[in-house]
């Protein structure tokens, strides 16, 4: 997903404030929402500005590392607060087999069963956020009607007290997160009676409380005798922190996992050398209890590698690599990596600014870069050859990773930079391999001089492994698309012809699935004596749809010059798509154009009819006779009709992808288009054209091509 995590700290909020103003308004809305419909977390996210992103402000019940990859969310990301920000709705996800089905990249991250919503803070003229609530699995698949009036309420009074704030200018104070982790250290603090905590210290097995972090609060002398960790090492610290052989990812998920989903959680372990311990996590919304024992029945293979020593601070989580790997597969353009690479990981390891290049005919190209306050600093390497003395070049011909910790460091290596400086003050060079070979480069820059531990330098080097491959499909993506993009132009008529009496203007939107080619089609023939105009679909989206295409269009061109009817046209074009043996077929409408008589001739083979707004405004859908789709029947006949076209008459002739929506009647889509031509036929083509193709236009996904054909009738003098 296109979100970012700050990997570094916690509890940062939207803004830095110089004067704080009233009281904590977030994090009273968001816990007197969870309250009020018995959610156990959620967190508040505001919109800095104008940015189409959404930080998060402030969480409670849980601990912000559980929402790490999602702590700065993009408004296109696949996320459930993206989606209610930009659809203005509250979205319900009732649990994980829904999570899975509909947001595949958080389940992957969070595999456990709980609810949640999601819902805007918004007044009808500004979207100032979202806000999210979960509930343990337990909850009903389906959101009650009271518990959907409760929290759209709460989050319509608090968008209310921002809007209130902004016009007065007061700044929002910073708020921390609302994580309740208890008292930590004292036996009599976390079990009550001394005799409690007697009766405890008699029970041969182990008990520990944890809080909502994972740290430990009490543990019995079995609990230490079992984890072989003296209880005073114990208290106030992680358990996969304070025992060794417990610094595991898997085992830190455990704890979440049962947070989140409220339910009870097993697992075993094994204490080096051979003795194998069982776990029983029992949650709460304050805490953990955990009861550990020893595993029967359990053997290993052999003990596993003995840690010792203090555990090196993760650069990212488990959950913020999950996240980062499952959001490189879904990027598709060069683009799509470069935002990604700028919006989630440079951002989660700690960068202020990246570049990525690329490799092509032993030159580097500059593919992207963000962060930097002057562009031309990078953009001057722009052609450089691979051979050149710059880091860059080396990191991408030899595949060696570089990092400087320091300016003095790379100027040092190489002296060059010093006529070049970026404002940075640290770098990671790291060469971008996939399948073997070098495709490009990853420079990340700091703000300040960094250490690159040798953990730090594994963790940047794999996840340039990540971004390499991510890349190397964008790339090849992008050659394709270019290329489908020069074959639909050179197919599709470059402008089209003035002809005497009628004025034209033309559109054409390739869908966003497949190739962005298809078969839809348009052309003006200026023939004599009557000019001629045609639209037409073929199956599919693709190279053999556009060529085939390509084929009718010009077959249809050569029968209108010859002198051919319009009802012979379509035979002779039908019979020319059967010769050439394709499995696909064609829908076309052919017309006869004649504005000194204000009339035309139509055939039509199973194509939209089109819609003729006539003079005074009236629409009319010309639903008229016609035969097959072309391509079926080599002996099928194309009857034709002849209608009037008057003065000032506009004619729209469009092809499927223009009334076709999921969900929406075909009939209800011509007449919607009808009347949008009705009421607004009486602007310039141009802008016409525009108007009725808006929609599809700034629409993110189009599951088909549209082509839309307009002719106004002159008259005899236009």
């Amino acid at each position: 997903m296109a979100a970012v995590s700050d990997g570094q700290q916690s509890g940062q909020t939207i803004t830095t404030v110089r004067t704080p103003v009233g009281r904590p308004l977030l994090s009273l809305a968001l816990t007197s929402m969870m309250d009020a419909v018995g959610a156990h977390s959620g967190a508040v996210y505001l919109r800095p500005g104008d940015e189409q992103v959404l930080q998060m402000a402030v969480m409670a019940g849980l601990p912000r590392s559980f929402a790490a990859p999602w702590e700065r969310v993009v408004l296109s990301a696949p996320v459930p607060v993206a989606d209610a920000v930009r659809e203005r709705r509250l979205v319900w996800v009732g649990g994980e087999e829904e999570m899975a089905r509909r947001y595949p990249r958080i389940a992957v991250v969070l595999p456990y069963p709980f609810a949640l919503a999601a819902l805007p803070v918004a007044t009808p003229s500004r979207v100032f956020g979202a806000v999210y609530v979960t509930w343990p699995g337990s909850h009903p698949p389906e959101l009650a009607e009271w518990e959907r009036e409760q929290l759209t309420s709460a989050c319509d009074r608090l968008a209310a007290r921002l809007e209130r704030a902004a016009s007065e200018n007061r700044p929002l104070p910073a708020e921390s997160d609302l994580v309740d982790a208890g008292p930590i250290g004292g036996t009599a603090s976390t079990l009550g009676t001394l005799e409690a905590a007697r009766m405890v210290a008699r029970l041969p097995y182990g008990l520990c409380a944890l809080d909502l972090s994972g740290r430990v609060g009490f543990a019995n002398t079995a609990a230490a005798e079992l984890l072989g960790v003296p209880a005073s090492r114990l208290l106030g610290t992680q358990l996969w922190a304070a025992v060794p052989w417990l610094n595991d990812p898997s085992y830190e998920e455990r704890h979440r996992a049962a947070l989140l989903s409220q339910e009870p959680v097993s697992f075993v372990a094994l204490r080096p050398p051979s003795d194998w311990l069982s776990f029983r996590l029992y949650p709460s919304t304050t805490g953990i209890s955990a009861r550990i024992s020893r595993a029967r029945g359990v053997t290993g293979t052999g003990p596993p590698e003995t840690r010792t020593g203090a555990a090196p601070i993760r650069l990212v989580s488990m959950s913020q690599a999950l996240s980062m790997a499952g959001a490189l597969t879904e990027t598709v353009s060069v683009q799509d990596v470069v935002g990604l690479v700028a919006h989630e990981i440079a951002p989660a390891v700690g960068s202020q600014a990246l570049a990525l290049l690329g490799a092509r005919a032993g030159r580097l190209h500059v593919l992207g870069l963000h962060g930097y306050s002057d562009p031309h600093v990078v953009e001057r390497f722009d052609g450089m050859p691979l051979s050149a003395p710059t880091p860059g070049a080396h990191a991408v011909a030899h595949g060696v990773p570089a990092f400087f910790e320091s300016r003095h460091h790379l100027e040092h290596l190489y002296p060059a930079r010093q006529s070049t400086p970026d404002g940075f003050a640290a770098w990671a060079y790291l060469p971008l391999i996939a399948s073997g070979r070098p495709v490009g480069a990853c420079v990340l820059a700091y703000a300040e001089p960094h250490d690159f531990s040798t953990h730090e330098r594994a963790v940047l080097t794999s996840l340039a492994g990540m971004v390499a491959q991510a890349l190397d499909r964008a790339l090849l993506y992008d050659v394709k698309h270019q290329l489908a993009h020069g074959l639909q132009a050179a197919l599709l008529p470059h402008s089209l012809p003035r002809l005497p009496g009628v004025l034209a203007s033309a559109r054409y939107l390739p869908a966003t699935r497949g190739m962005d080619i298809g078969g839809d089609f348009y052309d003006l023939v200026p023939s004599r004596p009557l000019p001629a105009a045609v639209i037409g679909d073929v199956q599919g989206h693709n190279v053999t749809a556009a060529g085939l295409m390509g084929q009718i269009r010009t077959a249809v061109r050569a029968y209108t010059t010859v002198g051919q009817e319009p009802a012979e046209v379509m035979r002779s074009t039908n019979r020319l798509l059967i010769d050439l043996g394709s499995e696909l077929f064609a829908s076309c409408l052919y017309l006869r154009l004649d504005p000194g008589r204000g009339r035309a001739v139509m055939a039509r083979a199973g194509h939209p009819p089109p819609l003729l707004r006539r003079a005074d405004g009236q629409v009319r859908v010309l639903d008229l006779a016609g035969g097959p789709l072309l391509g079926i029947d080599g002996s099928a006949t194309y009857p034709t009709t002849e209608f009037e076209l008057g003065p000032g008459s506009v004619l729209a002739l469009y092809t499927d992808g223009l009334i076709e929506t999921p969900g929406v009647d075909i009939e209800e889509a011509v007449a919607d288009l009808g009347r949008r031509l009705g009421e607004r036929g009486d602007r310039p083509l141009e802008e016409l054209a525009d108007e009725l193709v808006g929609p599809y236009a700034a629409a993110e996904e189009r599951i088909d091509d549209v082509a839309l054909l307009l002719l106004r009738a002159l008259g005899a003098e236009g």
